[in-house]
């Protein structure tokens, strides 16, 4: 029998890096600093919340926009920025954030709408506005001399159209690690309210910044709070990535909206695991620091390894994620040398050029996370050194 064709628009994303380097990692028994998941659990009080509600009956489907007490807490959650949103109306729990994203793009934008997407951008943006029937328009981030990457306001305006309805920000910003500073997200701000364009923001990393980086949430700034869709989850705060418990803040209609497309894509997700998450959020904000804190010196502690082995490391104030410029080893191509790291020195990493439409431009750096147990990190580094 003839295999059925395969939508035209989603043919480029039958295949992952991250499954294919993670199948080679694997085959080298290499140490996988590809993958951008924790390799220890999140706080114990958490997890027996959801023992808890695993073992006390809450295994049937929760109401379609999350339990009430995990939006509640997500409302609390957000008055820590200083914006109010009603738990009945304007928040949806959702499968983890990359539902939400998918699932606020096809609810608001049509055939024929283009989707401003910054580049380089996680994997699952292009798929999302594939799905959605839009088109992409990409704007690079800029790479100053300090190695900082930041948001090309002109890039962007030049970038918008008559048939422009939204642009997707990515801060804490994954792969770079960079931060948007107050002066970027607000020409960004004013950029949207100027040409009356919906933001949606993945913020999971919200409390993962280093140093004196600061998350301002996009949708605090004048004349964002009606047109931003905030979209977190729990699986980046509190090292339970596996859980997929994602959320979305914005208006009652854009929750709406949101809500309507959402329902037929998982309908409802994670019943007895949103009690833990509610129970984290009020009171596992503490544990959440100390991760930070340790997330922190885990950068540096990679970061003087990779400089070690040779390579010149880019700065990062948030995230899991250390990018680095591979050509002092003698590669122009970050690809050609992450495809033989494992097998080289049994080390996995993930070239940055395959988060972006222009590989050329991005084609020198090369990532690796550093959100694994300090032995794990030094064991990477210690292959990695074999590399000079």
């Amino acid at each position: 029998m003839r295999e059925p064709a395969l939508v035209p628009r989603l043919r480029p994303f039958t295949s992952t890096i991250f499954a294919e380097m993670t199948a080679l990692a694997v085959k080298h028994d290499a140490v996988n600093l590809g993958q951008g998941f924790p390799d220890t659990d999140g706080p114990a009080g958490m997890l027996d919340a959801a023992k808890n509600a695993l073992f006390g009956g809450a295994n049937q489907y929760p109401p379609g926009p999350g339990r009430p007490e995990l939006r509640a807490a997500i409302a609390r959650h957000r008055l820590r920025y200083g914006t109010e949103y009603d738990p009945d109306t304007e928040i949806l729990v959702t499968a983890g954030a990359t539902e939400a994203i998918t699932a606020t793009l096809m609810a608001l934008t049509e055939a024929g709408d283009e989707v401003i997407v910054i580049e380089p951008y996680y994997d699952s943006y292009a798929a999302a506005v594939a799905m959605a029937g839009a088109q992409r328009r990409v704007v690079g981030l800029v790479e100053g001399e300090d190695g900082r990457f930041g948001l090309d306001v002109e890039g962007l305006r030049a970038a918008v159209t008559p048939r422009t309805r939204a642009i997707l920000v990515n801060s804490p910003h994954n792969p770079t690690g960079t931060v948007f500073t107050r002066a970027e997200l607000e020409a960004l701000a004013a950029l949207c309210v100027e040409h009356d364009l919906i933001a949606v923001t993945d913020e999971v990393y919200e409390h993962l910044v280093f140093d004196d980086a600061e998350h301002i949430p996009l949708a605090t700034l004048p004349g964002m709070r009606e047109r931003t869709v905030s979209i977190s989850s729990a699986g980046k705060t509190f090292n339970c990535t596996g859980w997929k418990i994602g959320w979305v803040c914005s208006t009652p209609e854009l929750v709406a909206a949101v809500k309507a497309a959402k329902q037929f894509i998982t309908f409802v997700s994670g019943g007895p695991l949103q009690p833990a998450v509610a129970y984290a959020l009020d009171h596992e904000l503490p544990w959440v620091d100390g991760l930070r804190e340790s997330l922190q010196e885990k950068r540096d502690r990679l970061s003087a390894g990779l400089a070690d082995a040779g390579f010149t490391v880019r700065p990062t104030a948030g995230t899991y994620f250390v990018c680095v410029d591979v050509r002092p080893l003698g590669f122009t191509d970050a690809a050609d040398l992450a495809w033989e790291l494992p097998g080289r020195v049994g080390v996995a990493a993930v070239p940055v050029k395959v988060f972006t439409d222009h590989p050329d431009e991005w084609k020198h750096l090369l990532r690796f996370a550093f959100c694994k147990r300090n032995e794990v990190i030094d064991e990477a580094i210690t292959r990695l050194r074999k590399l000079v």
